[in-house]
């Protein structure tokens, strides 16, 4: 009789571990319908809606849009971010930690909220439905994603290292190039991944700013979903599902996923 509660509990956890993926699977499966329009279980094999999104122009542009702004927001989040690291752990400055949770505050507010403010930013400045409001959005959105892992692995490198390359006649470049970037190597590949999906996935600050000629794969696949019900959406969701593990497959294969969860000492 005692065992019967941890029996339960072990049943309740197992049922929550089966339900999470099950919309996923859902979608995934009903990608394969041969029909017109969702339906699950499919009523048979098909790779119709995959060869659909492959050969239309309209979704790969999508698809390029935001694979070329995710590098770029990337790059842009990691650089920032790693010079903002710097600064906070190598500097004695004022206010720190009201510096650290101003990078971390986009976590803090809602998605909409956020929206609404960088809407209002962006009618200030005339840039509404263009590209660059939809960069400026997308970074402030990713820096939280870049910042923590580039500051972990700061608080942990090895600053006799450096002294080291230094009393060995190392300039300050030579220094930070040859021996603190390829130490950082963790934190900015996690930087760079994760800012990467975090900017690919994005649609609902995004949707507040596109523009007529503006678009991104998720914004383009929100709106096509208020118009139909295609299984060509479940298609491409089921290519950026795919391609979101891999990327996490990658990251965690090259740095591994501790590093951005472990807490700091």
């Amino acid at each position: 009789m005692c065992k019967l509660p941890g029996a339960i509990s072990r049943l309740a956890v197992g049922l929550v571990f089966a339900f999470l993926p099950a919309p996923i699977i859902i979608v995934v499966l009903s990608s394969f319908s041969p029909t017109g329009y969702l339906t699950f279980p499919p009523q048979g094999f098909s790779l119709r809606w995959y060869s659909e999104f492959l050969s239309s122009g309209a979704w790969l542009y999508a698809l390029g849009v935001s694979a070329l702004l995710a590098i770029i927001v990337a790059l842009f989040t990691t650089l920032l971010s790693l010079m903002a690291g710097l600064a906070t752990t190598r500097l004695r400055i004022k206010g720190q930690a009201a510096f650290g949770l101003l990078m971390l505050s986009p976590l803090l507010f809602p998605h909409a909220a956020i929206a609404v403010a960088l809407l209002g930013v962006a009618s200030f400045a005339d840039a509404v439905g263009t590209y660059g409001a939809i960069f400026l959005a997308h970074a402030v959105l990713c820096m939280p994603f870049a910042y923590r892992p580039l500051l972990t692995s700061m608080r942990k490198l090895d600053l006799a290292m450096e002294e080291a390359a230094m009393m060995l006649g190392a300039r300050p470049w030579q220094v930070f190039s040859m021996v603190t970037l390829p130490m950082l190597r963790p934190g900015i590949v996690t930087a760079l991944l994760f800012s990467f999906i975090i900017s690919f996935d994005e649609v609902t600050v995004t949707v507040f700013l596109l523009g007529p000629k503006v678009t991104t794969l998720p914004t383009q696949i929100f709106s096509h979903i208020q118009e139909s019900a295609s299984p060509v959406i479940a298609a491409i969701s089921a290519f950026l599902v795919l391609l979101t593990l891999g990327i996490v497959a990658l990251l965690n294969k090259l740095v591994g996923l501790e590093l951005f969860i472990e807490t700091e000492r």
